[in-house]
């Protein structure tokens, strides 16, 4: 009996250490700030962007937790369930892009993500479970796609 307390009781510090080593390798968690905007590629140029939201979210932080992302509605995820993936060009932004080339085959999904800053062939993806996926440039420069806009967030 006292072997198998010992043994539950290794495993549970075990586990604990664990998620301590996920969270301390998860580069995303902290504060971020919404630091500008841009108008999506994939954007019908005709339509106005939404400058009220721009404003609403300009400046503002959003704050990864180990399950939580505090911040302004709908960048706010009360139970955030992360998953890092690399993704393709054609990938980022739910796919914008592979819609983009569906519709007109010369469109280059790499060359769009280039100009957004995105570079090589696979760009860090973190999947939420919440609406909304964070796709990194770097380290510290992330971009989300939102309404039509795409908005830039910088590690604090």
């Amino acid at each position: 009996m006292k072997d198998a307390v010992v043994t539950c009781f290794l495993a549970c510090i075990g586990a604990a250490m664990a998620v301590a080593a996920i969270a301390a390798d998860a580069t995303y968690l902290g504060t971020w700030k919404v630091s500008g905007a841009t108008t999506a590629p994939w954007a019908d140029p005709k339509q106005k962007a939404d400058v009220a939201e721009q404003t609403r979210l300009i400046g503002k932080a959003v704050v990864f937790k180990t399950r939580e992302i505090a911040g302004p509605e709908p960048l706010a995820c009360k139970a955030a369930h992360y998953k890092e993936k690399n993704y393709t060009a054609d990938m980022i932004f739910q796919g914008a892009f592979e819609e983009m080339k569906s519709k007109d085959k010369s469109v280059d999904p790499s060359k769009i993500a280039a100009s957004l800053g995105f570079t090589g062939s696979g760009i860090k993806t973190v999947e939420t479970g919440c609406e909304i996926d964070f796709h990194f440039v770097d380290a510290t420069t992330a971009e989300i796609g939102l309404n039509n806009m795409v908005y830039t967030l910088k590690k604090q």
